[in-house]
């Protein structure tokens, strides 16, 4: 993976330099940009919702600080547009944008956490631009997270929590495995801008089972992912599905 590195170390000590002092600037912490790009064969959030129903084009940039810090921008190209109050889909393109920050850090043997905030900005989805509080925790290589919604729009109540759960491991020829399970329980105060009425506290949404390998030494890495769907917030059962894609780091 290819990074850009911040470092105020050499500043630091060409300034002491330059002043003739014998202080020995202390060492400056570092931070790191990063970028991925993914075209994939559909969009599938949340293990149900069709976002894009054709190619998706998706990517974003991260930065990351050693002291635990990161922020970082998500997007990616919708199928769809919404336009209120008409309730319905639109035959127009959307776009989706996902602003996130937080903080990142470990403790005792092989345990790690990670809370933080993801802001959705959309464009050509109206009522969608919701805020989301999270939190993960990792132990090896399992994990367990919410997402706990807080604001009012068209695809959930404040309230809602979006649970997960997972676990991966690489096997021979360098091959990924991940399997992750997720369970919604759901604010049932409908708002006036929900564009699915709440008929459950909760339900099961997915079962991913994920398969991945580096493509040679590109850099590139192929996926193919299997969901058991579940249910949305009306009590709807969704078909299971299957996505493939190519992602890259740099």
């Amino acid at each position: 993976m290819k990074s850009l590195k911040l470092n105020l170390t050499a500043v630091a000590m060409a300034a002491t330099v330059a002043m003739g002092s014998s202080f020995v600037a202390p060492q400056t912490a570092q931070a790191e940009v990063s970028y991925n790009v993914g075209i994939h064969s559909k969009y599938l959030l949340r293990g149900i919702f069709e976002e894009n129903t054709g190619t998706a084009i998706q990517g974003g940039v991260d930065w990351t600080h050693e002291d635990g810090w990161y922020a970082g921008w998500w997007f990616s190209n919708l199928s769809y547009s919404y336009e209120a109050p008409a309730d319905n889909k639109t035959n127009t393109n959307g776009f989706e944008n996902d602003f996130y920050g937080g903080y990142s850090g470990s403790f005792g043997k092989g345990f790690g956490y990670d809370v933080g905030f993801i802001q959705y900005f959309y464009i050509n989805v109206d009522d969608s631009n919701l805020l989301e509080a999270t939190g993960t925790l990792t132990f090896k290589d399992f994990y367990v997270g919410a997402q706990y919604l807080l604001t009012d729009g068209w695809w959930g109540n404040s309230g809602d929590i979006y649970w997960k759960a997972g676990w991966s491991t690489t096997v021979a020829s360098d091959i990924g495995l991940a399997v992750d399970y997720s369970y919604y329980t759901y604010d049932t105060s409908d708002n006036s801008e929900l564009g699915t009425a709440t008929s459950s506290s909760g339900g099961f949404r997915y079962l991913n089972v994920t398969a991945s390998k580096p493509i040679g030494k590109t850099g590139a890495e192929a996926y193919v992912q299997y969901t058991f769907a579940g249910e949305d917030r009306a009590g709807v059962d969704y078909n299971d599905s299957m996505v493939v894609g190519v992602t890259y780091g740099f």
